[in-house]
């Protein structure tokens, strides 16, 4: 007779491109949300809690094929009995959900619409080191206006965002560009081949990494990459190539030269005209508030998002310099990003609708934050109440009570207390500042033990004998005098 298999138990891991988030990185996420959202909200800007889950048809970037459904998200068919139940889809971002709202209620909303929305989203792509399919993103985005004072205000208050949650000024920089400038580029380079502005757009795109002189190469003939691989060019003559080399370094000392420069390199395109005027009252708007080159700068090497939007873009980048995981030296870099889109609520109502916006990284921002020692390290835990004796788990309740209402996180030990080591072991783990005792003849005498857990430690760390005899680390007090006291240990007045 044939032994039954035994069901494999499940393994007790994340998915790949998953991970779990513990005490200390949900409180410090939550906190910087907080302070991002706080920003927002003196803005002007009201929340938005949209669904995570949308039709495919809705989120429109990714549409399902037959060989693989969910391309890119995560997707399924709603059972229906001729196969035909609508595919749904974990959202990827937060901006498609924003334009499937304003479509649905924008009878109902008011014009310009000016929202704010964070949480989680979802990829269904290859997951790598840093890179996971789900991550938090912060977004604000103001839909229904064409004013370039809606451009201007959302950079302002990317700029007031990034110094409410830690980052100094001087540490970072937020650079604008314009979409139509690139247009005019193109108006002014007599190329009017889609593949070949596309070839161009990625050419521009890799300015950073090779300069102009790689640039000039890429786009003729070619040129050897570092690996000694040659790389065909996009094939362009050198007069054709000049005004993408003119708009490429046209940033000047000043606003007003960088905008003086792009002038010249669309020369006669009007889109192109139309998107450096743009650029001129976007910067004339933003000195008018405060908000100088220190902070903000027309720069003209800002190439994102050139299949999605329409005019002004912009990037906040981290100037500060850290070391990569081979101790080299590295600027953190852009940390957000966004720009004007027109065409997004289109698809849903067949008429343009004028929207800008701005996504923060919320990991990446989290991480700059962790490089500057604005965040990082133990939170501090709980004071844990100990158990000495269990009958008397109503006077270590009333305790904890007392604590509470002061405003005072702490917990009674719920564990076995059989052994006081542990109890301590435990509070230790906890990352508890104190420890609060109280056997049977602390109670009969009206007082309690109370263990700084924190100056404890540091003591057992560096102190000498003298100094360690001069600090004493656990005090008996009054019970009444109870959260007096653990008020001045946490302030740091004991």
């Amino acid at each position: 007779m044939a032994k039954d298999k035994k069901t494999p138990r499940p393994r007790a891991e994340t998915p790949k491109g998953f991970r779990d988030y513990f005490g200390t990185d949900v409180t410090e996420r939550t906190e910087m949300l907080h302070r991002i959202a706080g920003v927002y909200h003196r803005y002007g800007f009201d929340a938005l809690e949209s669904s995570a889950v949308e039709t495919v048809e809705a989120l429109g970037k990714f549409l399902p094929d037959v060989d693989r459904p969910n391309e890119g998200v995560f997707a399924w068919q709603e059972a229906d009995d001729g196969d035909r139940g609508d595919w749904l889809a974990l959202r990827y971002d937060l901006t498609a959900p924003l334009a499937r709202v304003y479509a649905q209620h924008r009878n109902d909303l008011p014009t310009p619409y000016r929202r704010y929305a964070m949480g989680p989203v979802w990829r269904n792509e290859k997951p790598g080191p840093g890179r996971f399919r789900q991550f938090y993103q912060c977004d604000a985005d103001t839909v229904g206006t064409a004013s370039v004072a809606a451009d201007a205000e959302i950079c302002a208050m990317l700029a007031d965002c990034l110094e409410a949650v830690g980052i100094a000024r001087g540490d970072y920089l937020i650079r604008v560009n314009n979409r139509k400038v690139l247009n005019g580029v193109l108006e002014a380079m007599g190329v009017s081949d889609p593949a070949v502005q596309a070839d161009v757009l990625r050419t521009i795109d890799k300015f950073d990494k090779v300069g102009e002189a790689g640039v000039r190469e890429l786009l003729g003939k070619g040129r050897l990459d570092a690996s000694g691989a040659y790389i065909d060019g996009v094939g362009l003559s050198d007069a054709q190539a000049e005004p993408v080399i003119a708009f490429l370094t046209s940033k000047g000392e000043t606003a007003a030269e960088t905008l003086d420069n792009l002038r010249s390199a669309v020369g006669s395109a009007p889109v192109g005209a139309e998107g450096v005027d743009e650029l001129s009252q976007i910067a004339d708007l933003l000195a008018a508030g405060g908000y100088g080159p220190d902070r903000i700068v027309i720069d003209p090497s800002v190439v994102r998002g050139l299949g999605y939007y329409t005019g002004p873009v912009f990037e906040a980048e981290l100037t500060f310099e850290i070391l990569d995981e081979k101790g080299r030296k590295r600027q953190f870099g852009s940390v957000a990003g966004g720009g004007r889109y027109d065409d997004l609520v289109a698809r849903f109502t067949g008429q343009k609708v004028p929207a800008v916006g701005v996504s923060i990284g919320v990991d990446r921002l989290l991480a700059a934050l962790r490089e500057k020692g604005r965040m990082g390290g133990d939170a501090t835990g709980p004071v844990v109440v100990t158990v000495m004796d269990r009958d008397r788990m109503a006077d270590y309740q009333a305790m904890v009570a007392e604590l509470r209402a002061a405003g005072i996180r702490a917990e009674v030990y719920l564990g076995n207390p059989k052994n006081f080591g542990n109890q301590l072991k435990y509070a230790d783990k906890r990352n508890a500042p104190a420890a609060v005792i109280e056997g049977a003849d602390e109670k009969a005498r009206g007082v309690v033990q109370v263990k700084d857990l924190a100056l404890g430690k540091k003591i057992a760390e560096s102190a000498s004998l003298e100094e360690w005899k001069e600090h004493e680390a656990q005090a008996e007090i009054p019970r009444a005098e109870l959260v007096q006291h653990i008020q001045k240990l946490l302030a740091g007045e004991v």
